[in-house]
């Protein structure tokens, strides 16, 4: 017998659709960013108050949440063979009322981006662009896909440096960090889920490359933008950034060590939950930037 959906279980899972645990990151990035990045931080209390922040900082939640939802969209036969017990379209929510969804909140986030500026309505229409193609194509091609979603994720960031215009370099630095970090973890969820994916014809890296050379792909990537983060540093003569990114080498340095060791699936599933912690850990230590 067929269990009927309540109304709670369409609610909680749109939100599962959505993601709504990384939206709330995203929130939370934007504006610690304004205050600990862009500033001035000792007028925090109006800062967190200001309403073009609120604005922006919703415009870049609706096209994330739409993102989500066209993500899951396409690719609702692969999740079904990686992850089916995390399938929401077709479950809770019917295909047409998803891709409704995904509409009105990329209408929703590009407008409230125009009320703020033409050049964040541009990056609003990019990330909406970028979003679609990726999901529809580019995520089934090597490498192209992880650097296109890394970029997404960055613009949380180069946004705010487009419309404050204020310490835009330490701004596209915690962007830079975001990417590759995002790169990283976009690799080891595709060697996570290489069963579904070449199911259905996908080329990721791990499928076109094998594992062994994927990951020797991911020690470059670490290797040479950790280099890079110190040589920045020391560009700016900021020793409190060359501090921040010591304290960052220590779940780095773990995250190797791991990534060299796993072989299984549920191995790659936990080096990608760590890359979230990485990420997390990274956005915090915007208060001593």
């Amino acid at each position: 017998m067929t269990r009927s959906i309540s109304a709670s279980d369409y609610i909680k899972g749109f939100l599962r659709l959505i993601r709504v645990q990384n939206l709330l990151i995203v929130v939370g990035t934007q504006y610690l960013a304004r205050v600990a990045l862009i500033g001035p931080r000792e007028d925090w209390p109006n800062l967190l108050l200001d309403g073009r922040l609120f604005i922006l900082t919703l415009s870049t939640v609706c096209i994330a949440a739409a993102g989500y939802i066209i993500n899951d969209y396409f690719d609702v036969k692969i999740d079904i063979v990686n992850k089916p017990e995390r399938v929401i379209i077709g479950r809770y929510l019917k295909r047409r009322w998803a891709i409704t969804a995904h509409q009105a909140l990329n209408v929703i986030g590009c407008f409230l981006g125009l009320l703020l500026s033409r050049w964040v309505f541009a990056v609003d229409v990019l990330s909406v662009s970028l979003l679609w193609f990726y999901s529809a194509n580019l995520k089934r091609q090597p490498f192209i896909g992880n650097l296109v979603v890394s970029f997404l994720t960055a613009l949380s960031l180069i946004v705010m440096a487009v419309y404050y215009k204020q310490n835009e370099n330490l701004l596209l630095v915690y962007a830079a960090f975001a990417f590759v970090v995002t790169v990283v973890r976009e690799i080891i969820k595709d060697m996570e889920d290489v069963r579904g994916d070449a199911r259905y014809g996908c080329r990721t890296l791990p499928i076109v490359w094998g594992i062994r050379r994927t990951k020797y792909l991911l020690y470059v990537i670490i290797a040479g933008f950790i280099m890079t983060l110190f040589l920045t540093a020391e560009h700016w003569q900021n020793p409190r950034l060359g501090w921040i990114f010591m304290l960052l080498l220590l779940p780095v340095a773990w995250l190797v060590y791991k990534l060299v060791l796993a072989d299984t699936r549920r191995e790659y599933s936990y080096l990608s939950n760590l890359c979230k912690l990485i990420m997390l850990m990274g956005v915090l230590t915007m208060v001593w930037a």
